[in-house]
């Protein structure tokens, strides 16, 4: 999900796309953001007609590495249970 409301941003989590970094004009974004991590969907493909923008590939690498993270700690955290 992506969200101007900023403040609801999980640190070291989502990702925050600002007015002043390199990618925000590609983004297709029309206000700072943040792509919220632990609110995604999985979707079907053949409903996606499009896209708004890209993302640096930095940037992409850093959301999978974040996104990885917080999956293996949710695993983790179940394991201990």
């Amino acid at each position: 999900m992506i969200s101007s409301q900023l403040h609801q941003a999980e640190p070291g989590l989502d990702e925050i796309i600002a007015v002043s970094d390199p990618d925000f004009e590609t983004s297709g974004l029309k206000a700072p953001s943040a792509l919220r991590l632990s609110r995604l969907a999985v979707l079907d493909g053949a409903l996606l007609i499009g896209s708004i923008g890209s993302i640096a590939d930095e940037r992409l690498r850093r959301i999978r590495s974040n996104l990885a993270t917080w999956i293996a700690e949710d695993v983790q955290d179940d394991v201990s249970l």
